[in-house]
């Protein structure tokens, strides 16, 4: 997927984030790998300033900034990857951390759920379901004997 650190990163379908507009920072990771962890910079961080781009319209940016802008430092999204002893699979776990993310903040709303009534046969199995159960536990109950 990432032969080389500039590379796009696949959002969905119709949005592509270009490798121009990302910034890739490497450090040496807390994580497993042993002796190497000391040696091999590891550790990944890929950020987008996400309010500096021109790739997303202006509705899009309004819906991606309301949905992770607690993420935001600046206007800038930055994810961390450093759960693999590579370096590149580092790269490739943020590259689809931040498509996922990304992908997620800008997605169409669900549509309204349209409220309905339940129906006649539906209330009369569900009081009946009570009465039921009402009497098992009234069933249940003891009985002073004289």
């Amino acid at each position: 997927m990432l032969g080389d650190v500039l590379e796009d990163v696949r959002v969905n379908d119709r949005l592509t984030i270009p490798a121009a507009e990302l910034a890739w920072r490497f450090s040496r990771s807390g994580g497993p790998g042993g002796q190497g962890v000391n040696t091999t910079d590891s550790r990944v961080e890929l950020s987008w300033d996400l309010l500096g781009s021109d790739l997303l319209p202006a509705a899009l940016k309004e819906r991606a900034l309301e949905r992770i802008g607690a993420r935001l430092i600046s206007g800038v999204l930055t994810i961390t990857a450093s759960e693999h002893r590579s370096q590149l699979r580092n790269r490739e776990a943020a590259a689809a951390r931040m498509g996922a993310l990304v992908a997620s903040a800008v997605a169409a709303p669900p549509r309204a759920r349209r409220a309905t009534r339940p129906t006649k046969g539906s209330v009369e199995r569900r009081i009946a379901a009570k009465k039921r159960r009402g009497q098992t536990k009234s069933n249940r109950r003891d009985y002073p004997t004289d």
